[in-house]
């Protein structure tokens, strides 16, 4: 996981998309909630994408999955990416650009994602050497505003994912905290990784609810129930998502991806025990 997001060396993204909830009524008067269209973070198979990127895409869309949040494009331009989500009925609302191209590459990253039809472009992680410190934190949070800024007059929304250290105080502080505090909530929104900020010993609806307006996108990851809390299929773990899918302010949650880091075996078999869970799963 050091490693999670170095791969990417691409800055083109993908394609709009929407994550509508529906509403159902139960035979006894209850409303009940269902997820509409279920997505899944594309790193989850990223070995997969790397040998065969059409293939995996189709194979994907075969489960059920409506959307798709892109880490990377393997040297597919974006007029290819768009020609192959449009023949298996995918869409991709969201991506991930790595902090280098976003330092460097806006622009041109910025070009990729409206040419594909994105609606966020999202930064994934912090390597090491780009967080030893809060001032590193401040930083970081001049770019994401200035990112976030050329993003909206390009038409799309700029985020930032979260992982476990950004709640690590230092000096007192922490980071995540002070992204919050330091970004432009209207230029800045997050994609909240449900998995690390319970791994962290942080309570998500917490957050949710003290920053309304920040969180537009979920991660959708497991804790299984070792005592080393690692990733496991959704529905198999720990994680109530089900009360914080609830508890999300009302509309504010647009995207639902299902991740995981690591598999046991073929990562599309775990992705489908995670989408049959959540195409089940009322709230």
């Amino acid at each position: 996981m050091i490693n999670r997001r170095s791969f990417l060396s691409t800055a083109s993204q993908s394609v709009i998309g929407a994550f509508a909830l529906t509403a159902l009524n139960r035979i006894e008067g209850e409303a009940a909630t269902k997820l509409g269209s279920i997505g899944v973070q594309l790193y989850t198979v990223r070995g997969e994408m790397a040998k065969d990127f059409e293939g995996s895409l189709e194979k994907i869309a075969a489960i059920g999955y409506k959307e798709v949040e892109f880490a990377g494009y393997y040297n597919k331009s974006p007029k290819d990416v768009r020609a192959i989500l449009d023949r298996y009925g995918l869409t991709a609302p969201a991506a991930h650009a790595p902090l280098t191209n976003i330092q460097t590459k806006l622009d041109e990253t910025i070009e990729s994602a409206k040419a594909i039809g994105h609606q966020f472009l999202i930064c994934p992680y912090l390597e090491d050497k780009d967080r030893r410190t809060l001032d590193d934190y401040k930083r970081h949070a001049e770019t994401f505003n200035r990112a976030g800024e050329a993003c909206r007059k390009a038409g799309i929304l700029f985020g930032y994912h979260n992982h476990d250290f950004e709640f690590e105080a230092k000096n007192g502080k922490m980071p995540y905290d002070l992204l919050l505090e330091e970004t432009d909530k209207n230029l800045v929104k997050m994609e909240l990784d449900l998995y690390w900020i319970s791994k962290a010993g942080q309570d998500p609806i917490a957050y949710l609810n003290k920053h309304k307006d920040r969180f537009v996108m979920f991660h959708v990851k497991e804790m299984d129930k070792t005592p080393k809390r690692g990733i496991t299929e959704v529905g198999r773990g720990v994680i109530d998502f089900k009360t914080i899918f609830a508890k999300a302010p009302a509309g504010a949650i647009k995207h639902y991806f299902v991740e995981q880091d690591t598999c046991p075996g073929s990562p599309f078999d775990s992705i489908k025990i995670s989408f049959d869970y959540l195409k089940q799963l009322e709230f």
